[in-house]
């Protein structure tokens, strides 16, 4: 993608106009999945941030260099080839001069897109629960803030018209191996709660709504990344369903700034959803809007047997955010505008 788009350094620039951002300043942050779709735009902010030092975590360099190469020659920033999976041990846990400090830690490390859910189901659930456990374990060590990244998919499935406060509990699906995601993002809030309660580790939790943006990555196999995708290819959206399912979804840059304001104004242990009315939709009504975008139209077509294990059985999954407004938090994109300036961003890239 073109990270020197107007519209993605405006994107910057809005992130890094969240309450208090300056209380960062001379701060370290240690981030697994900096190759992601939040990774990426989350890193790129805090490099423009005043004095802001980053350990981004990776398991190629060779990716980090595609996704983030411009910042590897930044004094600011340094790139750790490292498998989640593993703990963190030498300089990282060891370190007790002011350079070696950690201050933060965002573990983002994650398979978020329904064919990893499907192929790798086993993979999902150890990265994401032994990923959260290093990364407490990691602040304990150094007596750094993990900000961690949950999700919508933590609430179940609706019970009728029902919306989900913080406090929500939804019907389960363990019968099929889709509920690898769900359920290990669970455990590893229950980690980051245990870790909290038994070792004394501080801990902000986040509940992310269906994130999309320029920072996507072209493997991503959500519905919504594909739409976007067929967009810019100028083709027509294909929509494997009727559309008829309910979510809330964020576009990236405003789940970053949200993720940010929480790590400095919110609770300890008390979970915030991440989520923008102006972006609750009807799947249909999001293929739509791409297919006006390219001048497309939207066609139907029924998934393959490998792609429907990997789906969600949510029909509805609409985020209450009122907690995240309550501590001072206002998101800034409608959905027409977020995913018309994600295929500018994108379709600018593709031609250069």
């Amino acid at each position: 993608m073109n990270k020197f788009h107007p519209l993605y350094q405006e994107d910057l620039a809005n992130i890094l106009a969240v309450k208090d951002i300056e209380q960062l300043r001379g701060k370290r942050f240690l981030i697994t999945g900096a190759t992601g779709l939040i990774g990426v735009q989350l890193i790129d902010a805090l490099m423009q941030a005043d004095d802001v030092k980053v350990i981004a975590v990776g398991r190629s360099r060779e990716k980090a260099n595609m996704r983030l190469g411009e910042h590897f020659d930044n004094p600011r920033f340094t790139f750790m080839e490292h498998d989640i999976t593993k703990p963190f041990d030498g300089e990282i846990v060891n370190g007790k001069s002011s350079d070696s400090k950690l201050d933060y830690i965002v573990p983002l490390a994650s398979h978020t897109h329904p064919l990893a859910y499907s192929q790798y189901p086993v993979e999902t659930i150890m990265i994401n629960v032994k990923g959260a456990e290093h990364a407490l374990e990691l602040a304990q060590q150094t007596g750094a803030t993990v900000l961690y990244p949950s999700t919508v998919e933590v609430y179940g499935n609706a019970q009728g018209d029902d919306v989900f406060t913080e406090d929500y509990t939804g019907m389960l699906n363990l019968k099929n191996a889709r509920s690898c995601y769900p359920e290990s993002k669970r455990v590893s809030e229950a980690l980051c709660q245990s870790y909290m309660a038994e070792k004394g580790v501080k801990v902000k939790i986040v509940r992310l709504s269906r994130v999309f943006g320029p920072t996507m990555l072209p493997s991503d196999t959500k519905a919504s990344s594909q739409f976007i995708l067929k967009a810019i290819a100028g083709e027509d959206i294909v929509l494997k369903s009727k559309g008829e399912q309910y979510f809330s979804y964020t576009y990236v840059a405003d789940a970053v700034a949200a993720m940010l304001h929480v790590l400095l104004h919110g609770e300890m242990g008390v979970p915030y959803n991440i989520s923008n009315e102006a972006c609750d939709v009807h799947l249909r009504e999001f293929a739509v809007i791409c297919a006006e975008c390219a001048g497309k139209e939207v066609v139907f077509d029924l998934p393959s047997e490998t792609e429907a294990k990997g789906f969600s059985i949510a029909t509805k999954a609409i985020l209450d955010d009122a907690r995240l407004k309550g501590i001072g938090f206002v998101p800034r994109y409608t959905i027409r505008d977020a995913i018309r300036r994600t295929i500018d961003i994108l379709s600018d890239s593709s031609k250069s």
